[in-house]
């Protein structure tokens, strides 16, 4: 089988040889065997890539020598592409490329011949492998993939100072032919910057590029392949390179003099004034400290750096005084706290300049003298008493006078006053014992100027001896019943004093009873001589029964000077003791009632007896409320059971809910009803033919008739206070109901002409009532009308 490479250029040749064996079997022994010489004519076969032409390309050729051609040969191509990239006429053998193919995509196939019978499909000739290679052409350009770059040089770099290096790619065959040999070249740049041709590497082409002239440059680097050659492919890309700052400028003061002023009312550490040094480097290159190094002010003047200006703050030091001098001179260093070496030569890197300050008078408050004051007076002391000066001046030239104050928060008891000269007195008396220190203020101020200094004042008050001794503690004292083992004296307690004065440093309480009490017979006591004394016991016998309490006074002297002594009383008391004389009861026992009865017991039949005493005036109070007369007061409405309806009809008689018990009364029942708030002179007798109902009679209407003939016959009842005022309207009434039909038929005397005055809206009614000689009412003349 032999395989004819078809390609555009010539090609070398492998040739392979597979044997296929035929073996015949001899007959007899020394009869030579014979084999047939079959084999592959083996070519490599190369396809140029990107063809477009309108026919497929021809590969190779596929034959065996075993092909007779008569058509029984069949060749079968399979692998890589077969069928689809690559097809074969299975009678002749020829390859064809049916696509355009890219050595970028797929650089070669591998595929697999065989010739078989085409009637049985057995294998005449081993499958063999061959391959087909695409050959490149120069088809795609070279390209930077990760431009555009970026770089950095320091400014002022030496001539051929490596920036960076750019490297391109490109997709052809590194192997075949110049279509991947790139050569670089500089498209803009120049002449700032240049690059090798053949590694990319970038690289400073001027000396002394300064960055404060210009700091940025925007270079484009070209690759082309083929080896630079006419007819190669090139791609570009930017490349921006920024200068990089390096300390080559010294700072300077844009003056040589700065003036500035500062007012003499100015208080350290505030700022005086501002001044800077240009330093066009960047960063640390461009620091500037700054210092003074000469001039009369250095003592009165500081000076400081501001972190974010960069600026030279002057400050002031020390208060400077107007009156004292009035202008100062101060010189400034600004330098560069980081040098560059390289660039020494170009130095000194600092700068000069001259501060002149001048002082501006300001109207300054007074000043004291001193800056507190402490003074000492005596309690008790009488109003007006002096206590001290103070003394204030006016620092300005003018030299105005200056007045004092007392500001009365400071001084709120208002315990002191000051003079026109600064002489402090008090107002009155003073007391250690209730406030020992008094710390105020005094205020100066110029006449005629608002400003004021103000300086504080302790006032310390001295004591004097006016307070006398008293007891520490408790005065008082319990002891035991006196025992036959007791011993006489007999040590009861220990008393101790106190002064609200200062002690002086040898003043000492002295004890001793009272001059009354000296010689008694039951206590004594003992002056210790360290501020206690002793109380003893002189006598047995004690009984708490008999008496349980005993006062003994003791005089107490301080010592002082003056001397003060005051009386204080002991009280000792007397308990019952144990057998050990542990101290027990020291109150005495109740004293037995006649009765037998305690305290406690008498206390809660008394309350027994308020509480029953309470229950009985509630229930007289309950049935004398039952008992009175039923009389309808101003606040009572007697229809408070009516069922409330919006029918307009007789009155209460429509209704049967009304509680006829409620205008009953068995006292008025059976005699005359009395008055409750008056008594009447003379009672009139009850008009003959008005008949008393019974009780319990439910003819209301003849109730209430006799009820108003009572009030009638009656002339000492006001209308108010009767039962004739009550809310009913029923048969008999004289007005009787004006929403009933029946009402016009009703006799009655009353006069209904003032309805004529009421207006339009009872003009009707008038026209009802207002007429006399019309008795008969039409319900169809209502409806005419």
């Amino acid at each position: 089988l032999g395989l004819t490479a078809v390609a555009l250029r010539p090609t070398k040749v492998k040739c392979h040889l597979s044997l296929h064996r035929h073996r015949q079997r001899a007959g007899k022994e020394g009869q030579v065997l014979h084999r047939s010489k079959r084999g592959w004519v083996w070519n490599q076969f190369f396809v140029i890539e990107e063809y477009t032409g309108p026919d497929p390309v021809l590969v190779g050729r596929l034959h065996s020598d075993v092909d007779k051609g008569d058509g029984t040969i069949k060749y079968i191509l399979s692998g890589e592409g077969a069928g689809t990239i690559f097809v074969i006429d299975d009678k002749t053998g020829n390859i064809h490329a049916t696509k355009t193919l890219d050595r970028e995509e797929r650089a070669e196939y591998t595929l697999t011949a065989q010739a078989v019978a085409r009637n049985t499909n057995e294998p005449l000739e081993p499958p063999s492998e061959f391959i087909v290679k695409v050959q490149d052409i120069n088809d795609n350009p070279p390209e930077f993939l990760h431009g555009p770059y970026y770089a950095m040089v320091p400014e002022m770099s030496n001539v051929g100072t490596s920036v960076m290096q750019v490297t391109a790619t490109d997709a052809d065959d590194p192997t075949y032919g110049n279509s991947a040999r790139l050569v670089y070249s500089i498209l803009q740049g120049q002449p700032y910057f240049s690059v090798e041709p053949q590694t990319g590497i970038i690289r400073t082409a001027l000396p002394n590029m300064d960055r404060e002239a210009r700091q940025e440059y925007d270079v484009v680097i070209q690759a082309k392949d083929m080896g630079g050659h006419m007819g190669g492919l090139s791609g570009t890309t930017e490349v921006k390179i920024t200068l990089t700052d390096v300390n080559d400028n010294p700072p300077k003061f844009p003056q040589s003099v700065y003036s500035m002023s500062v007012s003499e009312d100015k208080v350290p550490g505030e700022e005086v004034g501002r001044l800077k040094a240009k330093d066009p480097d960047l960063g640390d290159n461009g620091l500037v400290n700054y210092r003074l190094i000469d001039g009369d002010g250095m003592n009165m003047f500081e000076i400081s750096t501001n972190s974010e200006t960069r600026e030279a703050v002057v400050k002031l030091k020390k208060q400077v005084d107007f009156e004292t001098k009035r202008s100062y001179t101060l010189k400034v260093e600004g330098s560069n706290p980081h040098i560059d070496s390289r660039f020494l030569a170009w130095g000194p890197y600092k700068d000069e300049a001259t501060i002149k300050i001048s002082v501006e008078d300001a109207d300054e408050p007074p000043v004291f003298v001193a800056p507190s004051y402490t003074f000492e007076v005596e309690e008790n002391v009488p109003q007006g008493t002096p206590v001290g000066r103070v003394h204030a001046k006016d620092t300005d030239v003018a030299n105005n006078p200056v007045r004092y104050l007392i500001p009365r928060y400071t001084d709120v008891d208002q315990f002191f006053s000051i003079s026109e000269d600064g002489l402090i007195t008090t107002n009155r008396p003073l007391d250690r014992e209730t406030q020992p220190w008094h710390n105020i203020s005094v205020s100066a101020t110029e006449i005629g100027h608002h400003q004021d200094t103000k300086v504080r004042v302790n006032i310390k008050v001295k004591d004097v001896n006016d307070n006398p001794p008293e007891f520490a503690s408790d005065n008082e004292v319990f002891m035991c019943e006196t025992h036959t083992k007791t011993k006489t004296p007999c040590f009861i307690s220990v008393v101790s004093a106190v002064d609200k004065d200062e002690m002086a440093h040898r003043q000492h309480f002295t004890f001793s009873l009272a001059p009354e009490v000296a010689h008694n017979q039951n206590f004594t006591l003992k002056d210790n001589r360290d501020g206690t004394a002793s109380i003893y016991v002189l006598r047995k016998g004690f009984n708490r029964l008999t008496q349980d309490v005993y006062f003994l006074p003791i005089e107490i002297n301080d010592n002082g000077f003056p001397s003060m002594s005051s009386t204080n009383t002991l009280t000792i008391k007397v308990c019952s003791c144990d057998s050990e004389d542990n101290i027990g009861s020291c109150h005495m026992a109740p004293h037995v009632l006649p009765a037998g009865l305690s305290t406690g017991a008498l206390i809660a039949i008394l309350a027994c007896i308020v509480i029953l005493l309470a229950i009985v005036v509630l229930f007289v109070a309950l049935r004398r409320q039952k008992k009175e007369p039923l009389i309808v007061f101003e606040e009572e409405d007697i229809r408070e059971n009516i069922i409330t309806y919006d029918d307009e009809g007789g009155g209460e008689e429509d209704t049967e809910a009304f509680d006829i018990a409620t205008l009953q009364n068995p006292d008025g029942a059976n005699g005359f009803l009395p008055r409750k708030d008056i008594k009447p002179e003379l009672q009139f007798p009850i008009r003959p033919g008005l008949g008393r109902p019974a009780a319990n009679s439910v003819d209301v209407d003849d109730f209430i008739k006799t009820r108003i003939a009572e009030a009638d016959s009656d002339p000492t009842a006001p209308p108010y206070d009767s039962i004739q005022i009550y809310g009913y309207e029923g048969r008999g009434s004289l007005a009787g109901s004006l929403s009933s039909l029946e009402s016009v038929t009703t006799e009655s005397d009353l006069d209904y002409d003032y309805l004529q005055s009421w207006g339009p809206r009872f003009r009707k009614l008038a026209d009802l009532y207002g007429t006399k000689d019309c008795s008969i009412y039409d319900a169809d003349d209502d409806e005419d009308s």
